[in-house]
């Protein structure tokens, strides 16, 4: 079934602005409702914090402020407005440290460049379908790195125990 994201708002940041207008009109041909855009992390986060957007779907590497010092911004700063907004990351390197670096920082999902705009739909239906608790220490807050639940696991500190 074909997803409607009509009443979905998007922020797309990307310093290439060749990528930028793709990534935008991907969205727009998808039926995002609102789609807004920046050129950095700075200037994304400014756009963040006005327009507070549903989803936010950025580039890593970035001048002056990267994807990753975007995602620390948005997730450990105490006056972020959304600080559980869903963050999907763009980037053409996806060599396993690079996820895992990443998802310790607090993304939600990873898009590797190039990219299909089905892919691009998949992972806003995903993040719409399947919404991740968040995990606060003073480390990280973020999404749950825990992705599958071991239904048959029965040892100490089952979440789900503690409750």
């Amino acid at each position: 079934m074909p997803y409607k994201f009509d009443k979905l708002s998007v922020l797309v940041i990307d310093d290439s602005q060749p990528m930028l207008e793709v990534v935008v009109n991907a969205l727009k041909l998808l039926g995002v409702g609102q789609v807004f855009k920046a050129s950095n992390g700075e200037s994304g986060y400014n756009v963040y914090t006005k327009e507070r957007p549903d989803v936010v779907v950025t580039d890593w590497e970035m001048e002056p402020v990267d994807g990753l010092e975007l995602v620390k911004w948005i997730r450990r700063n105490s006056t972020s407005p959304k600080r559980n907004v869903p963050i999907i990351i763009m980037t053409g390197y996806a060599a396993s440290p690079r996820v895992a670096n990443a998802r310790d920082k607090g993304i939600t999902e990873f898009l590797v460049k190039p990219f299909t705009a089905n892919e691009l739909a998949r992972r806003l239906a995903y993040v719409i379908d399947s919404p991740r608790d968040f995990v606060e220490t003073e480390e990280f807050y973020g999404p749950d790195r825990r992705r599958r639940k071991a239904l048959d696991y029965q040892g100490p500190e089952r979440r789900t125990d503690e409750v």
